[in-house]
């Protein structure tokens, strides 16, 4: 079964619980990754869904900051429930020794040896990392390697 058939599967789910937080959010991914599909037409595979997820939860991250900076723990504590929604359908987090050993890897294997090089260690790192890391972090990671 297929990502965007159990993010479906669960929003019939949360209609027949009636749980009307759930159902929100889940409907709002079926509309982001709908929205990409017209837009595209294309059909999603289970890659292109996770990058659509790890955007939706990059855009709550931001506005967590914004809100807490402008004094609305109210509307920051909707956007953390609906990002502990959204991580139910993304994989397993890297841990930080995960992230260090891949980017050693991958700067082993490309031969990297200065900052020009940090395209292509951050393309090999995003096939691998795609949907378990902030790649923000992991991009500053490589460049105190590189830099």
């Amino acid at each position: 079964m297929s990502l965007k058939d159990t993010i479906t599967d669960d929003m019939k789910a949360a209609m027949k619980a009636g749980d009307k937080d759930r159902l929100k959010i889940v409907r709002l991914i079926l509309a982001a990754v709908k929205q990409v599909e017209v837009d595209q037409r294309i059909e999603m595979d289970d890659a292109a869904v996770l990058g659509v997820l790890d955007k939706m939860v990059k855009q709550r991250r931001d506005s967590i900051e914004q809100f807490q900076k402008g004094g609305r723990e109210d509307l920051a504590d909707i956007e953390l429930a609906e990002i502990s929604v959204l991580e139910d359908y993304l994989p397993e987090q890297m841990s930080d020794a995960e992230i260090d050993a891949l980017v050693d890897a991958v700067i082993a294997a490309t031969g990297a040896e200065s900052i020009r090089d940090m395209g292509k260690v951050m393309g090999q790192i995003k096939a691998q990392a795609a949907g378990r890391a902030d790649m923000g972090a992991i991009g500053s990671k490589v460049k105190a390697r590189l830099g």
